[in-house]
């Protein structure tokens, strides 16, 4: 029988025989300690991997890890609140880290969460590198994807929202109050909730008879800089749009700081709708009509779902999608005829 099925189950001195280290070394390698050399610990790391070993007993602190590759937007604080909320619930206290891209943490991290053995993982990232997958399913560190970004593989837990609804209900609801000329400023191309939208986008522009025209859409950042200069651009065009969907409310923001710059008002010469409906959406002026991305309940659905995991219940299905709606408030009207190729303003 080859080792890579075992007889009954593996034991550390199983393994560290086999590897021809002590038994403290593969302790080490556990629990994550960084005085192992690096070409010790992957011939341990694949001996475990090879031996489907799984560390009895699951973690042994109360924390409840939370990774984002950025820290600084109002969208994080709402990701926050959420596994804050869930955590209050279940007597655990979390911790927050920084790391990597957008894509995924960077595999340095691994280590650290090792050595930290929290009760779970929720990670707002795209995907997790099959590596740090195999070394947290080891040590029985259970993980959840929050994902509006990207699009897991399917057997990896994970908590999303219905990006093509989204995209496609804010633009019928600038199509609906008579605007055909409608841009688009999405977020990156290499994330799948930015395409996600624009398909939604297209798709209200298809059913309303509109054309698509490609230089209407743009990808920009989420962050305000984005909204700004893209729609500087696109309000210089000769034939401007008088609407504009931007995939996230910090880039709603920088195109409402465009319309300023240029000397357009909003919502009388153009119609703008955000993404999120994060809480400065309600306070800018004028106030965002925006879609509601339920963010706070998306976090708590995947910390949730990552104590369950801990616990030992599987759940019936590993990917969720939470709705989406319209919220609407000031920033769209009805179009205003005739517009002009440039707004003056008031």
């Amino acid at each position: 029988m080859p080792s890579s099925v075992p007889q009954s189950p593996v034991t550390l001195a199983d393994l560290a025989a086999e590897a021809d280290v002590s038994l403290s070394t593969v302790s080490k390698v556990l629990n994550g300690r960084s005085d192992v050399s690096r070409a010790t610990r992957a011939k341990v790391e694949a001996l475990l991997e090879d031996h489907g070993y799984r560390r009895k007993g699951g973690a042994k602190s109360r924390l409840l890890e939370l990774v984002f590759h950025e820290l600084e937007s109002a969208w994080a604080l709402e990701i926050i609140r959420g596994v804050e909320n869930v955590a209050r619930e279940k007597g655990l206290s979390v911790v927050l880290t920084e790391s990597g891209t957008r894509h995924a943490p960077s595999p340095e991290w691994v280590e650290g969460v090792i050595a930290r053995r929290p009760v779970g993982v929720v990670l707002v990232f795209s995907d997790l590198a099959q590596d740090s997958r195999r070394q947290l399913e080891a040590r029985s560190i259970p993980f959840v994807i929050i994902d509006p970004a990207g699009d897991p593989a399917p057997d990896v837990p994970s908590v999303g929202s219905a990006n093509w609804s989204g995209g496609m209900m804010a633009t019928r609801h600038l199509i609906d109050l008579g605007h055909t000329r409608i841009a688009a400023i999405t977020g990156p191309e290499d994330m799948m909730c930015s395409l996600a939208r624009i398909d939604g986008y297209s798709s209200a522009l298809n059913a309303a008879a509109l054309p698509l025209d490609r230089e209407l859409i743009r990808y920009g950042n989420f962050h305000v800089d984005g909204g700004r200069d893209h729609a500087l651009e696109l309000l210089s065009l000769p034939d401007r749009p008088t609407a504009i969907f931007a995939g996230s409310d910090l880039q709603a923001l920088g195109v409402l700081d465009a319309a300023r710059q240029l000397g357009i008002s909003v919502p009388e010469e153009l119609s703008i709708v955000g993404y999120d409906d994060l809480q400065v959406a309600q306070w800018s002026s004028p106030a965002l009509t925006t879609v509601h991305q339920p963010l706070i309940e998306m976090a708590e659905e995947a910390a949730r779902m990552a104590v369950r995991l801990f616990e030992g219940e599987r759940p019936n299905n590993l990917r969720l999608d939470l709705a989406t709606s319209l919220v609407v408030r000031q920033s769209t009207a009805p179009v205003a005829a005739p517009v002009g190729s440039r707004g003056t303003g008031s």
